[in-house]
């Protein structure tokens, strides 16, 4: 007895397919923001300066979050959704904690009379708050969805178990935790 083999190639659902276009998009703006502050950075105003400490643990928080939202998609595959839940709403906090540290990161370089933005900004912070304030607000785009997922997790009356907004959740997030990791290694040792 023989029985025949679908070789056919799995087709991507075209949410996914439109968000891997759309994260294409964003590592090629970042690439571009890099690459111009490489090349400013070799003009002779440009002001070094040593990245807040709380940028380092903002780092921790990002990682921990991008291992939340996977256990929390594994949770919802396994249909445990007391677990799913708790793990969905720590993974929104830690992005809004990430935020918030972020935030604070930068008014310690205010406070250290390292200007930001206006006339006595140097170029170096000016593009650290551009390409950070861009990465903050994908992060906020994806905190917004995983809100989104957070309260249809406790308010939805039909049970909908399609799990392609938590897997399309988890992949942007661990999209925008990659994302920070190249910049706080570009900010620290490349840039």
């Amino acid at each position: 007895m023989t029985s025949a083999i679908d070789n056919k190639p799995q087709a991507i659902h075209p949410h996914k397919f439109t968000l891997w276009v759309a994260m294409g998009s964003i590592v090629m703006m970042f690439a571009g923001l890099t690459s111009a502050y490489i090349v400013k950075k070799n003009q002779s105003n440009w002001l070094e300066f040593n990245l807040p400490i709380i940028f380092w643990y903002s780092t921790g928080i990002i990682l921990l979050s991008s291992l939340t939202i996977q256990m929390a998609a594994k949770s919802f595959k396994a249909r445990e959704m007391g677990r799913y839940r708790t793990l969905i709403t720590l993974t929104a906090v830690l992005g809004l904690v990430f935020l918030a540290m972020q935030v604070w990161g930068f008014m310690d370089l205010e406070s250290r009379d390292i200007a930001l933005i206006g006339s006595k900004s140097n170029s170096a912070a000016s593009f650290l708050l551009v390409i950070t304030g861009l990465h903050m607000l994908h992060v906020l785009g994806g905190v917004i969805a995983i809100l989104i997922i957070f309260a249809r997790a406790y308010t939805s009356r039909v049970k909908n178990y399609s799990s392609l907004p938590i897997e399309m959740a988890a992949t942007y997030w661990h999209f925008v935790d990659v994302l920070w990791i190249y910049l706080f290694i570009f900010y620290n040792w490349i840039g």
